[in-house]
C-alpha cells in the first residue's frame, strides 16, 4: 500500500494577545457534530514524485479556501504521521485573512450510506482563529505538535 502524504500551510498572526492560528473544522456528515479533534491546518494529498510539498501545500491552501496562500517566510514545521498512517508535512506562514470570505472547495460522496444518493460537502466547513493554547484540543491528535513547533520557532 503506497504511503499517502499530505501537504499544508499554516497561517498564523501575532497580535497583542500573541500567537493565534487559522484553523478549518472538517467538513461532511461525519464530522457535523464533532469540535474537539474535528479542526486541521488546510492541507490535502501530493504525489511526492512529481510535487514539491511546499507547493503542494500553497496549492491545497487555495482549493481549500478558495484564497491565495499568503506570501511571505516560510518555516517548516515538519512532518508527522496521523493515526491512519498518513504523512503530513506542514509550512507556516505569516498572514491576516478573514474567515467570512473564504469559499470553501467542496468533495461529493454517496450519502447517507448506501443509499446510492450522492451528495456534495464543503472539504472545510467553517474556519476561526485561535491562541495557540485553544487551537491544541482543536486539532487532530498527530497535528498538535505543529503547534509546539510554531512555538518554539517563533520564541
Amino acid at each position: 500500500m503506497p504511503v499517502r502524504r499530505s501537504a499544508g500551510l499554516l497561517v498564523y498572526r501575532v497580535g497583542a494577545s500573541g500567537v493565534e492560528v487559522l484553523l478549518g473544522h472538517m467538513g461532511g456528515p461525519l464530522w457535523a457534530r464533532r469540535d474537539e479533534g474535528g479542526w486541521t491546518l488546510p492541507k490535502g494529498e501530493y504525489d511526492a514524485a512529481s510535487e514539491e510539498p511546499l507547493a503542494a501545500a500553497r496549492r491545497e491552501f487555495t482549493e481549500e479556501l478558495g484564497l491565495p496562500a499568503p506570501d511571505g517566510a516560510v518555516l517548516s514545521l515538519g512532518e508527522v504521521v496521523q493515526a491512519g498512517g498518513k504523512r503530513v508535512v506542514a509550512f507556516a506562514v505569516e498572514g491576516d485573512l478573514d474567515p467570512d470570505t473564504v469559499v470553501p472547495g467542496t468533495f461529493e460522496m454517496v450519502w447517507p450510506p448506501r443509499s446510492g444518493r450522492v451528495q456534495s460537502f464543503p472539504e472545510l466547513d467553517r474556519f476561526a482563529w485561535f491562541a495557540l493554547a485553544d487551537a491544541a484540543p482543536k486539532l487532530i491528535k498527530a497535528q498538535r505538535e505543529f503547534l509546539d513547533r510554531l512555538a518554539a520557532a517563533l520564541s
